[in-house]
C-alpha cells in the first residue's frame, strides 16, 4: 500500500514540474515578443514618408504621439508639393489647389496672378483663341484673373488634381461636364458669383471679371467644400529628387507651339537658371501683378484627338478613355511619352519610352494639350 502511495506521489510530483516547465517557457516565450514590440517603439530606423498620405505608419511608444511633418533634415513641417515636387508647408501641401480658369484673349493676355499657378493648361477653345488653366496650391492677392467661362475639358483636367474650379460662366458641354463628374466649383453665373467675383468697371466685359483669394476662400466656405486633398488621392506626378538631365538626341532650345495663326506661344530655354521663358503674342508673356516673365522647369506636350463639337466652333477632346502621345521637355532637350486617362476613375499618367511612369523634374509645368493632327506644328530649335 505504501508503495503504491509513493508511486502516486511521484507521479503528482513529476507532473507538478512538468507544468511549471512549460509554463516558464510560455512566460519567456512573452518576455520575446514584449522586447521584440519595445526594440521597434525605440527603433531610430523607421522611416516616416514626409507625405501625410503613405502607407507607412511609423509605430510611436504607447505615451507619444506621432507626428505629422515628421521629415527630412531642415524641412521640419514641410512635404514635398503634389503639384512641383518641392517642399512646402505641410498646411499648404495637403490644402485641396485652386484650378482658375484665365482667360487669354489679347488684351487680357498677362494675366493677374498666373505667375502662382504651379501648373498651366493651355488649349483651343473656339475661333482659334486659347484659354489658360492655372492649378495652383497657394493662390493669394486680391486680383486674380481675368477669369472666363469653363470648358467640359478644362473641368476634366482641374478633377485631375482634385482642385476647386473657378469659373465665370459655362458652356453647356461644361455644365454636363461638371455634373457628371461632381466637380467642385465657384462660377460667376450662380448665386455665389457676387461673394466670389467683382468687375472691374474700366475695362471691357466679359473681360473684366476678376476674384481674390478671400473672396474665393468665402465662396468655398459658403459652398461648404472639402478643403484638404481626399485620403486616398493619388499624386498627378513623379518628381526626381534634384534636378535632373534627360537622354535625348532631341534639342529644344527654343519651344514653340502654333496652335493658331494668331495663338502661337514660345519659350526660350535660360542655361543659366534651367528654365523656359514664355512669350506669346510677340512679347514676353507676364504677370500683370507683378511684371515678371512666366517661367517652367518642365514643358508637356500632350496630343489628343480634337474636334468642332457644334456649328458654334466648340472644340471637345477624346478624353473619357483615351491614350495618346506627346513630348516632355526640360533642361533644353525633348523625348517623346504617351499618357493615359480614364476620367471616371480621376486617373491620367504619363509614360517615357520604356513604358515606365513618367518622372519629372521639381518645378512648374505647362502642359500645351494639343490636336494630334497638328504634331508638325510643335516646333522645337
Amino acid at each position: 500500500m505504501k508503495r503504491c502511495i509513493f508511486i502516486l506521489l511521484a507521479g503528482l510530483l513529476l507532473a507538478l514540474a512538468f507544468t511549471g516547465c512549460r509554463k516558464s517557457k510560455d512566460n519567456t516565450d512573452d518576455e520575446i515578443e514584449d522586447n521584440d514590440k519595445s526594440e521597434d517603439d525605440n527603433n531610430d530606423d523607421v522611416i516616416v514618408s514626409p507625405t501625410p498620405f503613405a502607407d507607412v505608419t511609423p509605430t510611436a511608444k504607447p505615451d507619444e504621439a506621432v507626428p505629422d511633418d515628421v521629415t527630412e533634415e531642415g524641412h521640419e513641417g514641410e512635404m514635398i508639393s503634389f503639384l512641383t515636387g518641392l517642399w512646402v508647408p505641410v498646411e499648404v501641401g495637403t490644402k485641396r489647389p485652386l484650378a482658375i480658369q484665365f482667360s487669354n484673349f489679347t488684351t487680357v493676355s498677362d494675366q493677374w496672378g498666373i505667375s502662382q499657378a504651379d501648373i498651366v493648361y493651355e488649349a483651343l477653345v473656339e475661333g482659334g483663341i486659347t484659354r489658360l488653366l492655372g492649378i495652383g496650391e497657394n493662390y493669394s492677392g486680391e486680383r486674380l484673373g481675368s477669369v472666363r467661362s469653363a470648358r467640359h475639358y478644362f473641368a476634366s483636367f482641374a478633377d485631375e488634381y482634385d482642385a476647386i474650379y473657378i469659373h465665370y460662366g459655362k458652356t453647356k458641354y461644361a455644365k454636363s461636364k461638371l455634373k457628371e463628374l461632381g466637380l467642385d466649383n465657384l462660377d460667376g453665373e450662380t448665386s455665389i458669383g457676387n461673394t466670389v467675383f467683382y468687375r472691374d468697371k474700366t475695362m471691357k466685359a466679359p473681360h473684366n471679371a476678376f476674384a481674390s483669394i478671400d473672396r474665393i476662400n468665402e465662396g468655398i466656405t459658403k459652398k461648404k467644400y472639402r478643403r484638404d486633398y481626399q485620403e486616398d488621392y493619388k499624386p498627378h506626378f513623379s518628381f526626381y529628387k534634384e534636378d535632373t538631365d534627360i537622354v535625348s538626341n532631341t534639342a529644344a532650345r527654343t519651344v514653340t507651339i502654333k496652335f493658331s495663326s494668331q495663338y502661337k506661344p514660345w519659350f526660350e530655354y535660360n542655361p543659366q537658371e534651367k528654365l523656359y521663358y514664355g512669350f506669346q503674342f510677340k512679347t514676353t508673356h507676364k504677370d500683370a501683378n507683378t511684371g515678371k516673365q512666366l517661367s517652367f522647369k518642365n514643358i508637356i506636350v500632350q496630343f489628343v484627338k480634337e474636334w468642332n463639337i457644334d456649328k458654334n466652333g466648340y472644340q471637345t477632346m477624346d478624353l473619357e478613355n483615351a491614350s495618346g502621345t506627346g513630348y516632355y521637355i526640360t533642361n533644353s532637350k525633348a523625348v517623346e511619352i504617351t499618357w493615359k486617362k480614364n476620367e471616371k476613375n480621376r486617373f491620367m499618367r504619363y509614360y517615357d519610352a520604356a513604358g515606365n511612369e513618367l518622372t519629372i523634374n521639381p518645378g512648374k509645368t505647362y502642359i500645351a494639350v494639343f490636336p494630334v493632327k497638328r504634331t508638325k506644328d510643335v516646333i522645337f530649335e
